[in-house]
């Protein structure tokens, strides 16, 4: 099959054919219609988060399933799914419980085996990582919803674990996002939906300006006002920001991935103790939290074609990865490779 491979670290991403995936007993192999473009995917390729070489990147896809192992109920060839960017092992307690997106055990594609910038990509455990897709989502409306915008969702809906005392996500409730690329316009507009104030950060005026479209108040500095602040960005400045920018009892939630030297950024903890903030992570969004979301999607409530900036065919995919390398392609919208 075709599909765009890289084989050193920020070496050339490229088409070539591969052999075809191997079907897993307790997997799918699923004909990827559309995958999106992710930082993740990026960082990947930079070296900041280690995978095998040589390498398929993407993790935000959409497609049909072609294949199914025998071990597989629930799921039918020929059903339109999509899955998350972590896949749990569906068999530890973590899973078992819904929270595939910590399982100690999770694979995923584009990271720990060949991802979705192919023809055909495994999902592995997929009964427990599928999503069925409604048929009022459409291929590169359910790629943009990916890792950025189920994130983003689990990030502010996920605000009311029963072991958080923090204030939880109501209309009025002021929430300040820091970083508006894909995961963070993907804040804003969910925040928006839920009726949240919402004030968004970035250095970015484009990127600032696609965040007041969607209904935020764009910002340059946040200080002590926000009830909830989110870093959809992903460094040790905008972590710093974002515990700052929090009102007494607030709460932080950090998206971004924080790699290299940023892993062990520091924080106001005078702060977080005096005015009782809560610091919470964020990873993802597992298979069984998507209906929700889904819901929201096939009512109107929740768009996330609009922010798909560009669709391009896959063979244009390793390029569009390489070009993330600009600040420039951050405020561009997300980019989705069609098959």
């Amino acid at each position: 099959m075709r599909a765009q491979v890289y084989d050193t670290v920020g070496g050339p991403v490229a088409m070539r054919q591969i052999p075809e995936p191997t079907l897993p007993p307790d997997g799918a192999i699923v004909e990827v219609r559309a995958t999106g473009v992710c930082r993740s995917d990026w960082h990947a390729w930079r070296g900041h988060d280690p995978v095998p070489l040589p390498h398929v990147p993407g993790h935000e896809f959409a497609g049909v399933i072609s294949a199914l192992g025998g071990e597989v109920t629930g799921f039918a060839v020929g059903d339109r799914v999509t899955a998350p960017f972590v896949n749990g092992c569906g068999r530890c307690d973590y899973c078992r419980s819904g929270n595939a997106q910590v399982c100690p055990d999770q694979t995923q594609p584009g990271f720990t085996h060949p991802g979705s910038f192919a023809e055909r990509v495994v999902v592995r455990a997929a009964a427990t990582n599928l999503v069925r897709l409604p048929d009022e989502i459409d291929f590169v409306g359910a790629a943009a919803l990916g890792c950025r915008f189920a994130t983003a969702f689990r990030a502010l809906r996920g605000l009311d674990r029963p072991s958080s005392a923090g204030p939880s996500l109501r209309p009025g409730t002021t929430v300040v996002i820091y970083g508006c690329g894909g995961v963070g316009l993907s804040a804003v507009m969910i925040a928006v939906a839920l009726g949240a104030r919402v004030l968004a950060v970035d250095p970015s005026p484009a990127a600032r300006a696609a965040a007041a479209d969607l209904g935020a108040i764009a910002k340059t500095e946040v200080l002590g006002e926000a009830d909830v602040a989110i870093d959809a960005y992903g460094s040790a400045e905008t972590a710093m920001a974002s515990v700052r920018s929090l009102r007494r009892g607030g709460r932080h939630v950090q998206v971004g991935l924080m790699l290299g030297a940023d892993a062990r950024a520091p924080l106001p903890w005078d702060l977080v103790v005096a005015h009782e903030l809560e610091i919470l992570g964020s990873h993802g969004m597992a298979a069984a939290d998507y209906p929700a979301m889904l819901d929201l999607v096939v009512a109107g409530k929740l768009n996330p074609r609009r922010l798909v900036g560009s669709t391009i065919p896959l063979a244009e995919a390793g390029d569009a990865l390489m070009a993330m390398d600009s600040p420039v392609a951050r405020a561009g919208g997300i980019v989705v490779a069609v098959c």
